[in-house]
């Protein structure tokens, strides 16, 4: 089978053939229909990621893969080939020690992974693989960060800093629990105009020199309760931290590798404003996900920008890093 694997001593992504692998005792072996390719995945590329749990240095890449069951290993119960399904993130062994899929174990950038059971989520039919796929992530994180650790309130005035792969989501997740006013916040214009097609309230530059006067006006004066960082840029958590209100919480869900710096306690310990971590989801918040799609609340279709084949993955790592065409999600299809 075809696969995209990252060797580590050079950091080259090297599309080669390799066996099908067979399944394990618990395992399942998927048919990969639709994996997506994250800006995280280009991290591990370039160094500024590494994995911590890999034994050895080459991996297969893909953590948001769907596909179809293939072949059971022994024990597997619950399961038959045949059946639609996402995979999980990663998982977590019995010590808490979170595993990601296509970072410290093979993932889906191939025409075959294998998956633990309790990973595999069955999805409805009317589901497209390729939208399926980016619910692990690219969907769950900022889920997530929305509802647990942003623990966002219908009527809440929330803004979220980069409209990209998370981004976008957030601001349709956030209009689905109820926060108003939404408000985008994106250096580029067709990604402001792409924030405001999903649902944003306003979406503003965070260059302009009115940038605060703007976020008073639509808040009625008192700030933002709930500010999301999806960009990991120190300048955006400096910003947001300008615009709170009383009680006001900001959101670090993207990675910056910064301190986190906090101009004056006085008035943040005043307003009582906090400032929270956020990383990644649970299993839980893929199968909320699924339900709310097969409920027909939330709609992932815009989410895909293109589709490549599997052999071409160098360039859907080249077009991300180089943010061509703004993509969402770009999905590659063994």
């Amino acid at each position: 089978m075809l696969a995209g694997r990252l060797h580590l001593a050079d950091r080259a992504l090297r599309m080669q053939t390799l066996p099908v692998p067979e399944p394990g005792r618990g395992q399942v072996r998927i048919k990969v229909e639709a994996a997506g390719v994250c800006l995280s995945d280009v991290h591990l590329i370039d160094g500024t990621l590494t994995p911590l749990y890999l034994p050895g240095d080459v991996v297969t890449l893909g953590h948001e893969v769907a596909g179809v069951v293939e072949a059971l290993g022994e024990g597997v119960e619950g399961w038959e080939p045949g059946q639609r399904v996402l995979l999980q993130a990663g998982e977590r062994d019995r010590r808490g020690t979170v595993f990601t899929r296509g970072v410290d174990y093979d993932g889906g950038w191939a025409e075959y992974v294998l998956a633990s059971q309790e990973t595999v989520v069955p999805i409805p039919d009317e589901l497209p693989f390729e939208q399926a796929c980016i619910i692990p992530d690219a969907v769950s994180t900022p889920w997530a960060a929305v509802t647990d650790t942003g623990r966002t309130r219908p009527g809440e005035a929330v803004g979220v800093w980069g409209v990209g792969g998370l981004g976008a989501h957030a601001v349709q997740l956030l209009r689905l629990v109820g926060a108003a006013p939404v408000i985008a916040v994106e250096p580029l214009p067709a990604a402001r105009e792409r924030a405001l097609t999903l649902g944003a309230d306003a979406a503003l530059d965070p260059a302009d020199t009115a940038f605060r006067d703007a976020v008073l006006e639509l808040t009625g004066g008192r700030g933002l309760d709930v500010a999301f960082d999806f960009a990991g840029v120190t300048a955006v958590r400096e910003q947001a931290l300008t615009v709170l209100g009383r009680r006001g919480r900001l959101v670090l869900a993207g990675i910056a590798n910064k301190p986190v710096t906090i101009a004056s306690d006085s008035p943040f310990n005043y307003f009582q404003q906090a400032v929270l971590g956020h990383y990644g989801s649970e299993a839980e918040h893929v199968e909320q996900l699924v339900s709310l799609v097969r409920q027909r609340r939330l709609d992932l279709s815009a989410s895909i920008s293109d589709v490549l084949p599997l052999a071409e993955a160098e360039q859907a790592v080249r077009r991300v890093h180089t943010k061509q065409g703004n993509p969402i999600r770009l999905i590659l299809r063994p």
